[in-house]
C-alpha cells in the first residue's frame, strides 16, 4: 500500500533529529518523535521502516507514527518534534490583579448577615453587585482563593461548624 505522507528528511533535519536523540536533554516525547522520524525516513540515507516496525521498535501506536508523518509533511520538523503543538492552551485571565485584590479583601471581610462565612457563590455574586466584574464564576473565585491560600472557614479549628468540637 502506498503511503500518503512520505518522510524524506534533509541532511539538516536528519542531523537535528540525531542530535536531539543523542543529547537527551529534551522532553521524552520530543526524543521519541525524533526516533520515529529517523526510522520513517525514506530518503537516500534513511532506513524507510514500515509504520508497524516503527511502532513495535519505539513502543508507540501506528496511529502515532502516521500522525507524525502527516505533521512533518504538512507543518514541518519543529512542529513534529514539539512536545505540545497547541498554543491555545493558555486562556485569558478573567480577573486582573486589582480585581483579585478586591476579591481577596471581600473574602477576608465579615460575611453577610445571617451567614457564618462566605461561600464561593456569594463572593462571585457580590463581586458582580459591586461592579468589579460583569460576570464571575464561582470556579474563578475558587481558583483565585486557592492560589492565595485563602480559606473561607469561619475558624481555623473548625469549632464553629455544627458537629465539630475544638481539639483539646
Amino acid at each position: 500500500m502506498r503511503r500518503k505522507h512520505v518522510v524524506e528528511l534533509t541532511a539538516a533535519e536528519r542531523e537535528r533529529c540525531q542530535e536531539l536523540v543523542r543529547v537527551g536533554e529534551h522532553p521524552a516525547r520530543s526524543i521519541m518523535h525524533a526516533q520515529v522520524l529517523l526510522k520513517a525516513d525514506s530518503g537516500p540515507q534513511g532506513p524507510g521502516w514500515t509504520d508497524k516496525a516503527i511502532s513495535v521498535s519505539c513502543g508507540v501506536s501506528t496511529v502515532t507514527v502516521a500522525t507524525l508523518r502527516k505533521t512533518l509533511v504538512s507543518e514541518g520538523l519543529e512542529a513534529a518534534l514539539a512536545h505540545y503543538r497547541c498554543s491555545e492552551r493558555e486562556y485569558p485571565r478573567k480577573l486582573d490583579g486589582r480585581q483579585e485584590a478586591h476579591l481577596i479583601a471581600l473574602a477576608c471581610s465579615a460575611p453577610p448577615a445571617g451567614r457564618d462565612c462566605w461561600s464561593l457563590r456569594l463572593l462571585a455574586g457580590r463581586m458582580v453587585e459591586l461592579g468589579h466584574v460583569e460576570s464571575l464564576s464561582y470556579n474563578t473565585v475558587r481558583d483565585v482563593l486557592k492560589k492565595t491560600h485563602c480559606s473561607l472557614g469561619a475558624a481555623s479549628s473548625g469549632a464553629s461548624r455544627p458537629g465539630k468540637t475544638p481539639a483539646s
